[in-house]
């Protein structure tokens, strides 16, 4: 598709939302007693994968007047699913319902499309296993799909070697079905939506620090809730008016758990002008309007305990870096490795198409600020989400014609995208 360039952006938006949180409704929700109520539901194609998992496994599952309704059946009271259950592109949805999948009566298998047959699962599979549960990678690969069988589970005290919010949800998930207590320790604190929303579930968990604890066998209670906008959509608007002169956009209903706010954090270390408003509590998470102005940005270094709060929003950092004046160092980002695509190459290889000076190493790149060299170009999405939602802001300030191959891929977290991002376009 062609890509707008040249414009100045100004008006005030609400973003879906968040990813995370809306997974998590549709999971936990299944798993308690009654109803749950979901408002401000993120209806993309992942968080749609873990519905259509949980309705294969007998849960009903209502959509209506913008709301998503959940009727619960307790922690035991999901069938076999008929047939190999599809996680379509959702990382989220694989980990996560292995945890809950172990602790089962019943054999279930689960794959999705080729980019999660080829992630890493081996990081929920050693936690699962040392619960014992029995679940294995069919190919012997470490990769979907996966099998597993019925087995009785021990709580662990676990160390993740990675700050991976999703390897702590499945581990704590599988602690509800274990006899005794579930740990969870992290080398840094990764986002904690399962901690919160697990409590307000009625979930007997403890934090300390980087270490989360679940007691087995609660009573999970369905309950009202509203998502709040998600940071990570929020972040392509906050760049954009950053970057494209003469701009101001106020963002809605953001999600600022500080777990996840680290875009915030960078943004303004790189100079940027941007104001949190109308702060308040829903539903448990912090939420606030953005303000954000256009901005002169200076490169920064971006590592070590950022990164967890970040680490979906550093392609769109680095389009910001390459923009800026001086260099931009991301590092201890290897993660990046392991989403949707080698999130390192492919931000890289879009830069380097418009121009960037951008040098790729083991754990994140070197992006020198190179404005007077950047130009449109003929991006490709790779069919990751972020790498086309961070490359369509970046052609708004090019200064020639931009266009994108596979941007409908934007569709897996933000089917809105470009419609909201153009009715900002002021001419």
């Amino acid at each position: 598709m062609e890509l707008k360039h040249k414009a100045q952006l100004n008006g005030t938006i609400s973003v879906p939302g968040d990813k995370s949180i809306s997974h998590r409704a549709i999971m936990f929700g299944a798993v308690s007693e009654g109803i749950t109520e979901v408002t401000n539901f993120l209806r993309g194609a992942d968080c749609l994968s873990t519905i259509a998992c949980f309705r294969n496994m007998g849960i009903e599952i209502e959509e209506k007047d913008g709301r998503v309704v959940v009727h619960g059946k307790g922690l035991y009271g999901l069938r076999e699913p008929g047939g190999m259950l599809d996680v379509g592109n959702s990382g989220t949805t694989a980990r996560l319902i292995c945890g809950i999948l172990a602790g089962q009566a019943f054999a279930s298998s689960l794959s999705g499309d080729e980019s999660i047959r080829q992630r890493p699962m081996k990081r929920i599979l050693t936690p699962l296993c040392a619960m014992g549960a029995d679940i294995k990678s069919i190919k012997g690969n470490g990769c979907a799909p996966l099998a597993i069988h019925p087995a009785k589970l021990r709580g662990v005290s676990y160390a993740s070697p990675v700050a991976s919010a999703q390897v702590k949800s499945c581990v704590l998930l599988a602690g509800l079905y274990a006899e005794g207590e579930t740990s969870v320790t992290e080398p840094v604190l990764s986002r904690n939506h399962t901690e919160l929303m697990l409590a307000a579930f009625g979930a007997e968990i403890t934090v300390k620090e980087n270490a989360v604890s679940i007691l087995p066998k609660p009573k999970l209670h369905g309950l009202k809730m509203e998502v709040p906008g998600d940071i990570s959509s929020a972040a392509y608007f906050i760049a954009a008016g950053l970057l494209v002169s003469g701009s101001e956009i106020r963002i809605q209903n953001v999600g600022v758990n500080p777990t996840r706010d680290g875009i915030l954090k960078a943004a303004r270390a790189m100079g940027g002008n941007i104001k949190q408003q109308n702060i308040r509590v829903v539903s448990g998470e912090p939420v606030c309007d953005v303000v954000v102005t256009s901005s002169n940005l200076h490169g920064i270094v971006i590592e070590g305990e950022q990164i967890p709060a970040l680490i979906d929003e550093i392609p769109m950092l680095a389009v910001m870096a390459a923009f800026a004046q001086g260099t931009t160092v991301i590092r201890d980002a290897a993660e990046l490795k392991v989403k949707e695509t080698d999130r390192i190459r492919t931000t890289a290889e879009n830069l380097r198409r418009m121009g960037a000076d951008v040098t790729e190493t083991d754990d994140g790149m070197v992006i020198c600020g190179s404005l007077d060299r950047l130009h449109g170009a003929d991006f490709e999405s790779f069919s990751d989400h972020r790498i086309a939602m961070a490359f369509a802001v970046a052609a708004l300030a090019l200064k020639d014609a931009s266009s994108m191959r596979g941007a409908e891929c934007v569709t897996i977290s933000y089917p809105e995208f470009f419609r909201d991002l153009y009715g900002l376009v002021v001419s």
